[in-house]
């Protein structure tokens, strides 16, 4: 297979998996990370991250450039029964998809974590399947989420949290799999795209915590060939959450509650970290 269309078809990929990730997150958030459906879908959520990160480094270490957007993904919103129906049946038709792809290619590496990919999407299909199968009667015909106890200008500054926090944690990934041949560095795009990670969950958290669906969609990713230049405009992409949490964390009313609080103080620290690292690597380039 031709590279050009080796990595269009990784991209597509990529979209599906991305798809699977935003899906599992926000139903593991709006169940309750502390909750056995919670917990498992978070686990297969960051599963489908590792299938992410395969086939981004792969497009990576091609030359390509990396589709961040998710595809659509489908599924019936009535019940939890639906819902995760839609899952299994999701997860299985991704197994002869790779199959099949796998067939195409002649590289080793990539035809294996193609594989990989369909067997580990079949054992998704069978843990959601055992979910479905334990859900009581009242379970099944539920959905999941608590009523809302925060004001509307409340929730949209968390929610302006969320967007420009997972926009980041996109953007830092994309960097981490282009400049991989950069070394140490790169890396350390993808250590703080992992704090990232965690910085979101706080806030995404609090949103699905009052039955709410955490707004998890990204505008452009900037698309640069130089690692100096993606550094730079992380700092400033940091400052601006900062801004936003700064004013969060003044607010009156996120003030009444003590875990957004803790979380806002830790995120800040993490971000005013960030910062200076990436300043003080800019300096000696």
């Amino acid at each position: 297979m031709e590279k050009e269309k080796l990595i269009e078809m990784l991209n597509r990929d990529i979209g599906d998996e991305h798809a699977a990730i935003v899906r599992y997150m926000t139903h593991s958030y709006l169940e309750g990370e502390d909750t056995s459906i919670g917990a498992s879908l978070l686990s297969r959520a960051r599963e489908e991250m590792w299938h992410m990160h395969w086939l981004g480094m792969i497009i990576g270490k091609l030359g390509g450039e990396p589709d961040m957007t998710p595809a659509p993904y489908p599924h019936d919103p009535t019940n939890r029964a639906t819902i995760f129906q839609s899952y299994i049946d999701y997860e299985k038709k991704l197994v002869p998809h790779y199959q099949k792809e796998a067939e195409l290619v002649d590289d080793s590496h990539i035809r294996r974590v193609l594989l990989r990919e369909a067997w580990e999407s079949e054992y998704h299909a069978l843990k959601f399947k055992k979910i479905l199968n334990k859900l009581s009667p009242e379970e099944a015909k539920g959905l999941p989420g608590e009523e809302n106890e925060l004001s509307d200008n409340l929730v949209e500054m968390i929610q302006n949290s969320v967007v420009t926090k997972y926009q980041q944690m996109l953007q830092t990934i994309r960097d981490a799999w282009v400049f991989q041949s950069n070394g140490e560095p790169a890396w350390q795009r993808m250590d703080f795209s992992m704090t990232k990670m965690k910085q979101l969950a706080h806030s995404a958290e609090e949103i699905a915590e009052n039955g709410l669906t955490p707004r998890l969609t990204a505008s452009r990713i900037i698309v640069t060939g130089s690692l100096a230049e993606a550094m730079s405009n992380g700092v400033e992409d940091v400052r601006k959450t900062m801004d936003i949490h700064e004013r969060l964390a003044s607010d009156s009313e996120a003030q009444e509650h003590g875990g957004l609080m803790t979380n806002l103080d830790l995120t800040l620290r993490q971000e005013k970290y960030e910062t200076d690292e990436l300043r003080d690597r800019l300096s000696k380039e």
